[in-house]
């Protein structure tokens, strides 16, 4: 199959060889081009609890008095892995939705309302975690230490590849790479080159971004399920 995945390379790499080593011909089209966003000094010992929604959270953050032991919530098993490969020893995995982190932090005996934690995140977000933990009685500081930027061109290269090859799957990671994502589909003219392609969501809300645009090969997975769902 030709499998287009539009993660930057340092997140989609180790899935592209697996998918490589099975046959597959990989299309590699990242949407966003993510950046550090300089922000305030973050002082570990202020927090109780670190909140990383994504494994960008945990690459681009810069704290000081760094306590490796800290109680850290993770959105999914990728982002509990970079955690764990950044030091982190004390880390708890939600399953890959925001809205289960929110209730993990909730249920957690380790969290109460005197507590404060540190939730770090980039510029665009599609569910106000902050603000729904705030809801519950619980202290969440934003800390965005990250920047999404839409790519919405194509070079020469993969131009070829995909009039050669139409993909058969895309994988998409979030809103805002979905919406990147269409606004190449729309500017190269490629939606009659990928009216057979499937598009596996990794959540609803992207799902739901395809959905308005008129897709109608829409599936949702969870993250790591990707060779499962070929």
């Amino acid at each position: 199959m030709n499998i287009l995945v539009t993660r930057p390379l340092i997140d989609s790499e180790d899935l592209m060889g697996k998918l490589f080593s099975l046959g597959h011909k990989i299309i590699h089209i990242p949407t966003l081009k993510i950046s550090y966003f300089k922000t305030e000094q973050i002082d570990s010992n202020q927090y109780n609890a670190f909140i990383f929604t994504s494994a960008n959270a945990i690459r681009n953050l810069k704290v000081i008095n760094q306590d490796k032991n800290k109680l850290c919530f993770c959105v999914g098993a990728i982002t509990e892995k970079i955690a764990r490969m950044s030091g982190y020893k004390n880390t708890i995995s939600a399953g890959g939705t925001v809205n289960a982190l929110k209730n993990l932090i909730v249920s957690s005996n380790q969290i109460n309302e005197k507590s404060n934690i540190a939730y770090f995140c980039g510029d665009n977000v599609s569910y106000d975690l902050d603000i729904e933990l705030k809801k519950e009685g619980i202290k969440a500081h934003k800390i965005i230490n990250y920047t999404s930027e839409k790519i919405t061109d194509l070079n020469e290269e993969n131009k070829k590849i995909i009039f050669s090859h139409p993909p058969d799957i895309i994988f998409v990671y979030s809103t805002r790479s979905a919406q990147s994502f269409i606004e190449i589909v729309k500017k190269y003219s490629l939606y009659p080159l990928m009216t057979e392609s499937k598009v596996m969501c990794i959540s609803e809300s992207v799902a739901r971004i395809f959905n308005s645009d008129g897709w109608k090969k829409i599936q949702v997975f969870n993250p790591g399920e990707e060779l499962l769902r070929l």
